[in-house]
């Protein structure tokens, strides 16, 4: 009913679901809403479609690498607009999880939550030793309802992939799979303490930064305790102004921060809107809610870094030659084209100056460009490019002269030096030869493995057509080789069987007094010139 309700009735009929219906066929393929946009009418049904729906929108908000801009710009709308549930469920919830009674937990539970969303809401309470602590506890039954809702997902993407073009090329139940995941993670809360501990110890002492703590013994896989922070979120302009607050040095702390978790440390908090960044009273920042993070191994903040500085070089060739590191490359792929898509966005920031390119644009803008060409980007790369455009939009909110670039440029120059120094040389060597070592011990292995696939007869080979042509043209060669042997060594047979009987007889024959030796040289000669002559010609000797 939500697909026919916002114009994807001819969806229904095109996956065979008329059948599960029992209305009229033309309120199936009845189109409304068509004066909205494509992206406005997905929106509108994962909302209609309820809180699994909403969360896969806002992961897929996060792929610019699958999806138009069109719709990832509708995604990022998406809210979880959810009523609270009550304090009553709440306290049932924190005594089955923690086994035991509210009141021996806490000395004070506030019954109205600080803030609620489709997986869970925030209590603020007060520990027996005084502490105060943020509570955030998953809705009942949430788990249950988004399984569920995940495997009819994946039912309709299997159909779907069946009956529809389009949706086998996106790969929908691969990046269904991939969503379902993330999500099944994300309520998952002692990952996300995990996450929150991880990003704390990156942070040096001295750094700006404050991550609350985590209190694992008032914690469970639905429940998580945490140090309650109380500041200025980043969202609260106008009272950052009134308290006398330099906002660009807010930016510059923010900026320093994030830049640090990528391109430093490789794990970063991937949603730093303003509501989860908030300024304490010492002048520090504090980052809550780490549900979404991501991850960059140093391969891939290599070629990032590549990336990044052939696009400001402008160099098409080294673009080329970064994206392809990132992805994996389809083996149809048309390089020529990628090249010719690359040249033209590099033309499209050749007039920009340097201070104001939007790295999270530049990112998504290169992800559109493998998306075209079907190169599969890692999700993390993807994440990176969202948490980035989101950055941006905190620092202009803050100073709209800022410029991110200007303070990436230093980590840009450390990465570079980080890569060619002479420590990292030697470990990278000191692992390549650890591989090959390994590689030649599992090498007997390996050709007793294969021995006995063959002896099975269940070694699968798979040639395409360019290799099958390979294969017939030294098929050819072999045979060309293996018919002049056998030519050359039944006539030497011959030759050495009459040798023999006339050396062994000494009759007076006419075959024995005609001159076989010299006749049968000349003869092998000429056959030997013969087969030499027909197989060069042919080429495939």
């Amino acid at each position: 009913m939500a697909l026919m309700r916002h114009g994807f009735g001819y969806m229904v009929e095109e996956m065979g679901l008329y059948h599960l219906l029992s209305l009229p066929r033309r309120m199936v393929t009845h189109e409304t809403h068509m004066s909205l946009t494509l992206g406005e009418r997905i929106r509108l049904v994962l909302e209609d479609l309820g809180p699994t729906f909403i969360k896969i929108g806002q992961l897929a908000s996060t792929r610019s690498d699958l999806l138009p801009d069109s719709i990832i710009q509708e995604l990022v709308k998406l809210q979880d607009n959810v009523p609270p549930f009550s304090a009553e469920t709440a306290r049932n919830i924190l005594e089955q999880e923690l086994d035991e009674h509210l009141d021996a937990v806490f000395s004070y539970f506030e019954k109205m939550p600080l803030a609620a969303a489709s997986i869970g809401q925030v209590h603020r309470a007060v520990l027996h030793n005084g502490q105060q602590v943020a509570v955030k506890i998953q809705r009942p039954g949430i788990l249950r309802t988004m399984t569920r809702d995940l495997e009819i997902i994946r039912d309709l993407c299997v159909l779907a992939e069946k009956r529809l073009d389009w949706a086998k090329q996106y790969g929908l139940t691969q990046m269904v799979a991939e969503f379902s995941r993330s999500l099944l993670a994300e309520l998952d809360y002692t990952q996300e303490g995990r996450s929150a501990e991880r990003i704390a110890a990156q942070a040096p002492g001295t750094a700006e930064v404050y991550i609350p703590a985590i209190y694992w013994d008032y914690s469970s896989s639905r429940v998580l305790t945490m140090e309650y922070v109380q500041g200025i979120t980043l969202n609260r302009r106008e009272e950052l102004l009134q308290q006398g607050i330099k906002l660009k040095k807010v930016a510059e702390q923010l900026v320093d921060i994030m830049l640090n978790q990528i391109f430093i440390h490789g794990y970063f908090h991937a949603d730093p809107h303003p509501g989860n960044v908030m300024l304490l009273e010492g002048g520090k920042l504090a980052l809550i809610d780490f549900g979404m993070v991501g991850r960059l191994s140093e391969d891939m903040r290599d070629s990032l870094s590549s990336l990044i500085i052939a696009l400001m070089r402008r160099s098409t060739d080294a673009m080329v030659r970064a994206i392809l590191r990132l992805g994996v490359l389809p083996g149809d792929v048309n390089q020529s084209a990628l090249h010719d898509d690359m040249d033209r966005l590099r033309e499209a920031y050749y007039d920009i100056p340097f201070q104001q390119v939007s790295i999270g644009q530049a990112l998504n803008d290169l992800f559109g460009i493998a998306r075209k060409h079907r190169l599969m980007i890692p999700p993390d790369l993807t994440m990176l490019g969202k948490t980035m455009l989101t950055l941006e939009g905190v620092v202009a909110d803050l100073d709209p002269a800022f410029s991110i670039v200007q303070m990436a440029e230093p980590f840009g120059r450390r990465l570079a030096r980080q890569r060619f120094s002479g420590t990292r040389l030697q470990r990278k060597l000191v692992e390549g030869a650890a591989d090959l070592a390994e590689s030649v011990f599992e090498l007997p292995f390996q050709v007793r493995r294969l021995s006995a696939l063959l002896n099975k007869g269940k070694l699968k080979i798979d040639i395409g057509l360019p290799e099958m042509r390979n294969v017939e043209r030294k098929l050819v060669r072999v045979g060309n080789r293996l018919s002049f042997s056998i030519v050359m060594l039944a006539f030497s047979i011959i030759m050495a069987a009459l040798i023999i009987g006339s050396s062994l007889r000494g009759d007076s024959s006419v075959i024995w007094s005609f001159p076989t030796v010299e006749v049968g040289s000349v003869v092998a000669l000429l056959m030997f010139i013969w087969l030499l002559f027909s197989i060069f010609k042919s080429g495939r000797f």
